[in-house]
């Protein structure tokens, strides 16, 4: 059995694990005024949690937590396959070993054209290990399943999306897709702000060519629209109507430097 060490503990989040939980309980606070929704996708942030962890936190907190994710991410290190899955196993993070679904890992790979059986990407990545503790105290007996995806065309993407809503509505117990990206990054925090709503201003319409072509097209740096492409297809075919943008920050929130920052969005899609 593989047992993936954290990459990132002690720089992006704490590696104590008291610390840690206390940071994901003030970050995971319940609104009273705001219902739990049973989620099929969400849009998550990974940045250190200095800067992203409130954006992350609000929306883990409003959704209904399930026994298995799909946590999709971009490949920021360039290693590895275009669509890599690590299929069995455990990660570790300060809290403790969350488990790697291998039977939906395999059903993934084995029905998928694009998904490959990979850790070769995952070692080093930072976008989906960030998001671990927030599952673990949501429901520490979850599972799940890591995915990272980098230089997928469009047509791949809603393909990507088509195979991910097949399986959701074949697994027999609920899934949320959770997909880990980053918005603008290091423009002022002015222009950023403005780049970032074009590209929410499609996700909140359900709209993942828009997404997908907006991105491109603006030079907008988000570092996940590819999964972000991929899962709206996927809610989208699963039956999603509605997307609520939860939070929205930029670093620049976090330390007042208003002249280069990164954007950070947290969306609900059910």
């Amino acid at each position: 059995m593989s047992i993936r060490a954290p990459a990132v503990a002690g720089r992006f989040y704490p590696a104590n694990p008291t610390e840690l939980r206390s940071e994901i309980a003030r970050f995971c606070e319940v609104r009273e005024d705001k219902g739990r929704i049973e989620a099929k996708g969400v849009l998550v942030p990974h940045a250190g949690y200095v800067f992203s962890g409130s954006v992350a936190g609000r929306v883990f907190a409003r959704i209904v937590p399930a026994p298995l994710y799909l946590l999709l991410g971009p490949n920021h290190t360039g290693l590895g396959t275009r669509a890599s899955v690590w299929t069995s196993g455990s990660w570790r993070t300060p809290l403790g070993e969350i488990a790697v679904d291998e039977k939906a890992a395999a059903t993934l790979v084995e029905n998928s054209s694009i998904l490959e059986s990979d850790t070769a990407a995952h070692l080093q990545e930072h976008s989906l290990e960030v998001e671990l503790p927030f599952l673990q105290a949501s429901n520490p007996g979850a599972r799940f399943v890591p995915i990272t995806l980098g230089g997928l065309s469009l047509a791949e993407c809603h393909q990507l999306g088509a195979e991910l809503a097949a399986f959701v509505r074949e697994w027999p117990e609920p899934v949320v897709m959770v997909t880990s990206s980053d918005m603008n990054h290091y423009l002022s925090d002015a222009r950023t702000r403005e780049l970032d709503a074009m590209a929410i201003d499609k996700m909140l319409a359900l709209d993942p060519d828009g997404l997908y072509k907006t991105v491109r097209s603006r030079g907008i740096t988000m570092c996940g629209y590819l999964p972000a492409t991929a899962m709206i297809s996927a809610v989208k075919a699963l039956g999603a109507s509605h997307c609520e943008l939860e939070a929205y920050a930029t670093s620049g929130d976090a330390f007042g430097d208003r002249e280069r920052v990164v954007g950070y969005a947290g969306l609900i899609f059910w």
